[in-house]
């Protein structure tokens, strides 16, 4: 007996999340905990689930996620991101287009500039006292 179980890794900034889906009743737990006592705020909850309602499948299927560094909004992106390859993974034909459509399937490369040295930040310079 064979178990179907999906696999999709998500990363943003500095947050990264592997994220498994199987077919279920919609349960999505993050780091051992509900999504609600997990992501607080509104906002993460609607970013998390958008690529389940985008194709249609809201209620078919549990998601385990864990994840790792970043703050909450990096996390929930990173899920975001490792749900819609999940879902590639199950029928690319079908689903491809219409994430690739919405810009799921585009890691959003932007993360924190280095620290340069000489200066207070990445481009931040220390006070200047002419006297």
């Amino acid at each position: 007996m064979s178990i179907t179980l999906w696999h999709g890794l998500g990363k943003r900034k500095s947050a990264v999340a592997r994220v498994w889906v199987r077919p279920g009743t919609g349960k999505i737990s993050i780091n051992g905990s509900e999504s609600l006592s997990y992501l607080k705020r509104d906002v993460l909850q609607m970013i998390v689930n958008q690529p389940m309602e985008l194709v249609g499948a809201t209620g078919k299927f549990d998601i385990k996620c864990t994840c790792n560094g970043g703050g909450l909004t990096g996390q929930a992106d990173a899920i975001k991101y490792g749900i819609a390859h999940a879902l590639l993974e199950i029928d690319s034909d079908r689903y491809r287009p219409i994430l690739k459509r919405a810009g799921f399937l585009t890691r959003d490369a932007r993360i924190k500039e280095r620290k340069k040295y000489g200066l207070r930040g990445a481009r931040r310079s220390f006070q200047f006292s002419k006297r």
